[in-house]
């Protein structure tokens, strides 16, 4: 690629959504403006902005690697990200706008007036917002070290900077003109370069169907090996190597490698001829973050889809970057429409991510052996079209991705800026706001710099898993049964979302390297969710004196329509 193109390309994303931003910060002017943009985004715009925060770094660029690597399978993933949003429209949008509530530490304790469950959520939506904030930074530091071989840790801080500029100027008034722009721009950042892909890979005679056979090199490869790992071969394979194989170094040396394990240190290079058929990898002797739950689901398919499904299902009510919008609408009728309208947005788009998998899987196959996979997007205008074309049409890619990026972490930014300002700052006022916007952008920031993590889509992943853990129980039995109590929240908050939360830890870190236990960490939704809910309903039975009074009322409040409400009132 030719990078003269793709920079100027982010550099033109990050100053319109500089400058989309500062026309939001104009009419930015109370508190409210700051929180829910006084309530006043109509449908239209709120679902735009809604799927522009949504469409986050696990959409543009880790479905597409997850279906390079692991096939069709991954298709669950767009269809469980869109499948949420029917669930959050049936179970929670309407009345959750009706609560009245800013932040979801706002509903628990408008719902259950305990300020203990309060500050449980707060940290909740904390711990949740930090772990998806973490995959966006990394995935903006991949961007950018594609592009033009930068560190990692650039791109991230980059996202950071103008991140924190917009939420802590204007507040949730300017990134919601900022995410609606961008959703619209990394739709036609996917769409158009893909509609030439497809035409580009018609007529160049490559296989119809990419995952029915072994992927194979379609010409002349050489592979660098960053990071150790094992290559699996079930027959003999013939390469050139510069590097270690095996415990022993060569130089350009051909080597036969017979079938079996073959152990390649960092930094080797592999150059594969065409028509070679690309070997499967295996990192995960070696401690590497990346393929834990690849392997999950290779040893146990059945048990990581149902664990995806209910993940992403149910976890997306909970998303703190995703709820606080639903805050923003006018009234309950419109939050609705608003959803309806964010099916249709975001099925859209997930058409789209797929196409990116199946093609690198035929124009890209050692994506699988870098552990890059999640740069097929990037990478696959240059690699089918080349020449002007290509640089145009990667440089429209680079530029949705950056856009991907930013929508997502304003999102999330705000979210957790708004708990850390009312739960933690020692002031509501919009100062102390915009200092926590800096915070709660600072430590996912560090994260992003010190240490590695999963692919984003998995990293994403395990977000929702914590998210359908603590806060769907919260959400669904706090508005549909008047019997919930604050220890029976606070309990399955805890049991629920904490257990999810350190099946997060332990996959992150790498333990266990596989087995059953393996998979029950690497997809703890499955049983963590039920666990949460169980746990919620147990102990609200045991503690039926401390229903909270005018529980009655409060409920009339989330489900009658304003305009009822208003009726009975006169």
């Amino acid at each position: 690629m030719n990078y003269s193109y793709a920079v100027p390309a982010v550099a033109l994303v990050v100053m319109a959504t500089v400058l989309v931003g500062a026309f939001g910060l104009r009419i930015s002017r109370t508190t409210s403006d700051f929180y829910v943009a006084s309530r006043t985004v109509g449908p239209r715009l709120n679902a735009a902005a809604i799927s522009g925060e949504y469409l986050s770094a696990a959409s543009f660029l880790g479905i597409a690697g997850l279906v390079l690597v692991q096939g069709p399978d991954m298709l669950w993933y767009p269809v469980g990200y869109t499948a949420g949003y029917l669930v959050l429209l049936i179970f929670v949008a309407a009345p959750l706008r009706r609560s009245g509530a800013y932040t979801l530490p706002d509903f628990a304790e408008a719902r259950l007036a305990s300020q203990a469950v309060r500050r449980l959520a707060g940290a909740f939506v904390v711990g949740v917002g930090w772990l998806y904030l973490l995959p966006q930074l990394q995935g903006a530091g991949l961007t950018l070290t594609v592009l033009t071989g930068a560190p990692d840790s650039l791109g991230g801080l980059i996202v950071a900077v103008v991140v924190v500029a917009i939420v802590a100027a204007g507040g949730m008034r300017s990134i919601t003109f900022v995410q609606a722009f961008q959703y619209w721009l990394k739709l036609t950042a996917l769409l158009v370069p893909a509609l030439f892909l497809v035409l580009a890979w018609q007529g160049d005679g490559a296989p119809t169907r990419a995952f029915e056979e072994p992927a194979t090199f379609r010409e002349q490869r050489v592979v660098r090996v960053d990071d150790s790992l094992d290559l699996e071969l079930d027959r003999p394979l013939t390469v050139t190597v510069s590097g270690t194989v095996d415990g022993r170094a060569h130089e350009d040396t051909e080597l036969r490698l017979p079938a079996g394990t073959h152990h390649i240190d960092a930094g080797t290079r592999l150059t594969f001829a065409k028509g070679a058929p690309v070997p499967e990898a295996d990192r995960a002797r070696d401690g590497s973050l990346s393929p834990s739950q690849a392997e999950s689901r290779g040893e146990r398919p059945l048990y990581a889809t149902y664990g995806l499904i209910l993940a992403t299902f149910l976890g997306t009510m909970g998303l703190p970057h995703v709820v606080v919008r639903f805050y923003t609408s006018p009234h309950g009728v419109a939050a609705r429409r608003t959803t309806v309208a964010v099916l249709g947005l975001i099925g859209a788009f997930y058409l789209l991510p797929p196409v990116y998998g199946a093609l690198g899987r035929l124009y890209a196959p050692e994506l699988t052996l870098t552990g890059d996979a999640d740069a097929a997007v990037l990478l696959l205008p240059d690699r089918v079209i080349g020449g002007l074309g290509g640089d145009l049409l990667g440089a429209l890619v680079a530029g949705g991705a950056f856009a991907a990026f930013l929508s997502t972490a304003s999102g999330l930014t705000m979210a957790v800026a708004g708990v850390l300002t009312q739960d933690v700052l020692p002031s509501r006022g919009v100062r102390h706001f915009r200092l926590g916007t800096v915070l709660a952008m600072a430590v996912p920031l560090a994260a992003s710099v010190l240490v590695g993590g999963l692919p984003v889509a998995d990293a994403v992943g395990l977000a929702f898993a914590v998210s359908a853990s603590s806060f769907c129980p919260l959400l669904v039995l706090g508005i549909w049964w008047r019997r919930l109590t604050p220890p029976g929240a606070a309990a399955g908050m805890l049991v629920g979302g904490g257990s999810a939360l350190v099946a997060v830890a332990a996959t992150m870190a790498g333990f266990p390297g596989s087995g059953a236990f393996h998979a029950l960490l690497a997809w703890p939704a499955l049983w963590s969710v039920p666990l949460g809910f169980l746990t919620m309903v147990l102990v609200s039975l045991a503690t039926p004196s401390r229903v909270p009074a005018g529980t009655a009322a409060i409920l009339a409040r989330f489900h009658l329509p304003e305009e009822l409400r208003t009726e009975v009132k006169a």
